[in-house]
Formats: C-alpha cells, sequence, structure tokens
C-alpha cells in the first residue's frame, strides 16, 4: 500500500507504544521472562526506558531469527488486521481518501500529477528491490523509463503518459515475479482505468514483496547456522547482562534433571541410560530435554534458554501422549483378538484411522477421555467383527467385545500397565534419537510402535532438530551451570 496513506496509522501505533514504554519503565525490573516472581539471585536495578526498548528490540530480533533456524517451514506473511478493528477501519479510510484524492487530481483540467509521481517513485523503489546483482539490463530499464526527473517534466507540460507507465510497470512485474502470480499479472493486464490499475498494482507488489522475503529466507538458511547461534547466543549474553537472575530456572532444570537421572539409576529405572558415566553433560542435556515432554505448563516456568520454544515443546508433548494412547489402543487389540487378525492387509491402517478420528480433539478443553475412550471400543469392535466375518472366522463373542473394551476404557489411566509400556518405548526412543542425531542411521523402534513408526520417526527428527539448535546456542551457558552443580558437591560425578 501507499506510505502516505500509512502515515497516520503509524503514527498512533508509535504513540501507543511510547506510553506502554513508559507504564513500564516505572517499575523495577529484576524478574526472569516469565510470569509470576523470580527467585531473587541478585541485587535489583533500574532499567531505563532507553535501554528497556533496546532489550525488547534485542530479543524480538533474536526470537526472528531463531524462528528462522528451527522452523523448516517458516514463512512470511503479510500482516492482516483483525475484522472490524479500529487499526483497520483507519487504515480503511485513510487509503480511501488517498484514492479518492488521486483519482479527482487525474480528472482535473489540466490534469494534476502530484499525487501520481509519488505512487510512481515508490513502485519503482519497489521494482528496483526485487532486482538480483545480476539484473543489470531490467536495472536500465527500470531506470530509464521511470526517470522521475524525465515524467516531472512531462507531468508539468501535460504530456504525461501514465497508462503507458503503467503498462511498462505490470510488464517488468510479470518478468519478476514468482510463477505462482501470473494470474495477477494476467488479472492486472485486463484493468484499463488508471486508479484501479494503480491501486491493484500495489496489491499485487504488497505480495511479491512477501515472496520475495520468503524466496530470501530459503535461500540463506542453509548459510544461516553458524552466524545466528552467534547471534543468538550474543543477544541472550546481552539480555543476560540487563537481567543477572534470567537464568534461575534453568538452572533448576538442569538440577531437577540430575537428581532425576541419579534417583532413576538408583531403582534401576529404564528410564535412565545405561551407560555408568549417565551423569556427563552430554547425559543430563538429552534427559533434561526429554523431560520437557512430560512438562506440567500450566504451574512449572519454562527453562528461560527453551522458552521461545514452550510452545513447539507443548505441541511435541501433545503428539507424543496421542501416538502413546494410539499405539497402547491397537496393542490391545492385536493382542487381545489374537492370530485371527494378523497380517491382514489394509486392517491396521483402518483401525488406525478409526482411533486417530475420535482422538483428535483430546487436546481441547470439551473433550472426554472416558466417552472417546468408549467410543473407540465400540467402534472397533465393529469393524473387528466385520473383518473376521470377511475372512472366514467366528464373529466375536460378547464376553471378548466386553473383555476389549474394558481394556481400551482402561488406557483412560495414565498408570495403566499398557499404557506406562508404551510411554517407556517412545520415551526410550526420543532419547536414542537425541544420542544418535549425529548420525544418519535411525536408532530402531521398540516393539509395538510399528502403527506409529512413520509419525514417531517424523517426531524425532524434529524433537533432535530443536534439541540440537538449542545445544549449540546455550552449551556455554549449560556448562557454567553443570560446573557450579559440581564445584558445590550437588552431583555425584566430579567427571563432569
Amino acid at each position: 500500500m501507499p506510505k502516505e496513506a500509512d502515515h497516520i496509522g503509524d503514527e498512533e501505533d508509535r504513540q501507543s507504544k511510547e506510553e506502554g514504554v513508559q507504564d513500564a519503565s516505572e517499575e523495577t525490573v529484576t524478574k526472569s521472562p516469565h510470569r509470576g516472581e523470580a527467585p531473587q539471585v541478585s541485587s535489583p536495578r533500574f532499567v531505563f526506558v532507553e535501554e528497556l526498548m533496546e532489550t525488547a528490540k534485542g530479543v524480538t530480533n533474536m526470537a526472528l531469527a531463531h524462528e528462522i533456524m528451527v522452523n523448516q517451514a517458516f514463512q512470511v506473511k503479510p500482516q492482516e488486521l483483525p475484522e472490524g478493528s479500529l487499526e483497520r477501519r483507519v487504515k480503511e479510510i485513510m487509503h480511501k481518501a488517498f484514492w479518492d484524492c488521486l483519482e479527482a487530481q487525474l480528472k482535473e483540467e489540466p490534469p494534476s500529477y502530484g499525487h501520481a509521481i509519488k505512487l510512481l517513485a515508490e513502485i519503482k523503489e519497489t521494482l528496483l528491490s526485487f532486482l538480483l546483482p545480476g539484473h543489470g539490463r531490467l536495472h536500465s530499464n527500470i531506470e530509464e523509463v521511470l526517470d522521475l526527473p524525465l515524467i516531472q517534466q512531462q507531468a508539468e507540460k501535460g504530456a504525461l503518459d501514465i497508462s503507458g507507465l503503467s503498462q511498462f510497470i505490470v510488464g517488468m512485474m510479470g518478468s519478476l515475479c514468482a510463477p505462482c502470480r501470473d494470474k495477477d499479472i494476467n488479472k492486472l493486464k485486463e484493468i484499463t482505468e488508471i486508479v484501479p490499475l494503480l491501486k491493484a498494482i500495489f496489491s499485487v507488489l504488497d505480495v511479491m514483496k512477501v515472496d520475495m522475503a520468503n524466496f530470501a529466507v530459503s535461500s540463506i538458511r542453509p548459510h544461516l547456522m553458524q552466524q545466528s547461534v552467534e547471534y543468538e547466543r550474543n543477544k541472550f549474553q546481552e539480555f543476560l547482562e540487563k537481567q543477572p537472575n534470567a537464568l534461575d530456572y534453568t538452572k533448576k532444570w538442569l538440577e531437577d534433571t540430575v537428581k532425576y537421572i541419579r534417583e532413576a539409576r538408583n531403582d534401576g529405572s529404564s528410564a535412565a541410560s545405561s551407560d555408568p558415566f549417565s551423569l556427563l553433560p552430554h547425559n543430563v542435556h538429552n534427559h533434561a530435554y526429554l523431560r520437557l515432554l512430560k512438562w506440567d505448563h500450566a504451574s512449572d516456568p519454562f527453562p528461560e534458554t527453551v522458552l521461545m520454544d514452550q510452545v513447539r515443546f507443548q505441541e511435541m508433548q501433545q503428539e507424543v501422549s496421542r501416538l502413546v494412547l494410539l499405539s497402547s489402543v491397537l496393542l490391545i487389540v492385536y493382542t487381545t483378538t489374537g492370530e485371527a487378525i494378523s497380517g491382514l492387509p489394509g486392517l491396521m491402517e483402518t483401525l488406525k484411522n478409526t482411533v486417530n478420528i475420535i482422538l483428535a480433539d483430546m487436546h481441547t478443553p470439551s473433550f472426554s477421555a472416558q466417552e472417546a475412550l468408549a467410543t473407540v471400543g465400540e467402534k472397533l469392535c465393529v469393524e473387528l467383527s466385520q473383518c473376521l466375518s470377511q475372512h472366514g472366522y467366528s464373529p466375536f463373542s460378547a464376553d471378548r467385545k466386553n473383555t476389549l473394551k474394558g481394556q481400551i476404557s482402561a488406557t483412560i489411566q495414565t498408570d495403566n500397565t499398557v499404557r506406562k509400556l508404551m510411554d517407556s518405548r517412545v520415551q526410550a526412543y526420543l532419547l536414542a534419537s537425541l544420542e544418535t542425531s549425529q548420525h544418519k542411521t535411525p536408532p530402531p523402534q521398540p516393539g509395538g510402535l510399528a502403527p506409529v513408526s512413520r509419525e514417531l520417526t517424523e517426531l524425532a527428527v524434529r524433537f533432535s532438530r530443536l534439541v540440537n539448535f538449542n545445544k549449540l546456542v546455550f552449551s556455554p551457558f549449560y556448562q557454567r551451570i553443570l560446573q557450579k552443580l559440581v564445584t558445590s558437591g550437588e552431583s555425584p560425578d566430579t567427571d563432569m
């Protein structure tokens, strides 16, 4: 959209942000980046408005760089103001006034080209921004045709051909746009009136800016890794210098992980590593990240170093929960039904789809696990009976149906034997994926997980990628925390 029409809306946003910063500056900033009070480990210090704004800017930039690196599907999207919002109404009013004014100027006798020339200048600037180093000929062509001093002279003499310039612009846009925008360019060629054409040109240019930004992101991502790691680490260090207690929850996270591993090892739990040096840093790190998939997000503050990825870890946690429940149900079905359905083509996928559909909303507030599992039992009994009949086996008896439905309903309990077994196997696989993530060959999956093999493998890849990037960024901070644990005698392994 034209810059002139956005000026008033931007000014209101700027004033609103300044008022918010002034309010924030009235308090002493001594908290970790979490809701609630942080444990006080250093004396309070005041942060001035300018320092606060600079820190916020640094954290915002760090979050954007982080998003580009860890989200392979990251894309820049055009800003969409909420329907009916004040900002949207103001913007629409200002834009309408601008285009109405342009139309009125062009209808004058003789026409006035003040607004039109400003638009052409902005269009020229945008077109030039799309060019790559090898586009020398296109650069010269744009400079020659959209020669602003010459256009000004033509306007003063009443010889300006707005229609011809607009057609040139549309043609140049067609040369520079992504193939997916060809339809939009063809629609521009069908518009004959000048003001609607210029308005549509700006609309398509806005979309092309987004396309160009996404092309740039995909092109530079392979080269960004090391720079992004150093950038995030430096930005977090700057933030830590302004917020000395900004690692309190990270320290607690690692401390609790050390205690967890020690207790699990003493209990002989399968969740602990069989490595006798399981309290070495890399094992502590891997177990710590695995614990994030069991996190109580409602009551426990998330570690600061992974705070930007809290939503991702929470989504993975929900996916783990779904896969555990799904694999538990299918294991019960095949164990209860026996050899009669073993190896029947397509049956596993049919049963899996049925369970998936019913459990699709299992993490929404309105979901009733008890009702859903009862429905799963009913549906699977019907499908199994039909399958057995089709293949010449005796149909399910009432007793077998009741047994199956009862066992499926029992998986609602987190301490259910089958559910605990599947959960431990999923956790073991994810832990093994972290330990072997530097190798291309994934670890073998434990028994009983074949029905969810594809989903679990994809989850492990995303989980490992996220964890490994976080390790690269924050390893110096983690090492210092672990060294303090050793020197304070809180860890039993002095080799750490």
